[in-house]
């Protein structure tokens, strides 16, 4: 992580499943560093990246937008792209790509971002009605 800290800070900066959803992110790409396959495997690998980066992504990108109903449609987005980079990782596993110590430890961040989001939604959609 690095040490220089930016002053300027948005909204969706503030919201612990964001910061989970970066740290989650960041937590897959070093999976991929390690990935001893073939060339031919790549755009497994390519989204992989794209789907848990995806996450953080969309939690931002709903953050951002200007009704509430268009939040939660983001989030739903996000929780999308936490089950496809989970299954992405199992697949990954059952080919013998990555240790299952570390497809568990990720599967914990997952269910920790999938419950964050839940509430999240929920706690949204209460305000709403």
């Amino acid at each position: 992580m690095r040490e220089d800290k930016i002053s300027i800070k948005f909204n969706f900066e503030d919201l612990g499943v964001w910061r989970k959803a970066v740290s989650f992110a960041r937590e897959a790409v070093e999976i991929v560093d390690k990935i001893k396959t073939t060339r031919k495997h790549c755009r497994l690998i390519e989204q992989l990246e794209s789907a848990s980066t995806s996450v953080a992504l969309n939690i931002a990108e709903g953050k951002g937008r200007f009704s509430k109903k268009e939040f939660i449609q983001f989030l739903y987005i996000a929780r999308g792209s936490l089950y496809e980079t989970i299954t992405l990782l199992i697949i990954f596993h059952e080919n013998g790509w990555i240790e299952k110590r570390n497809l568990e430890k990720i599967k914990v961040s997952g269910e920790e971002i999938e419950k964050m989001l839940s509430t999240l939604i929920r706690s949204i959609r209460n305000s709403i009605n």
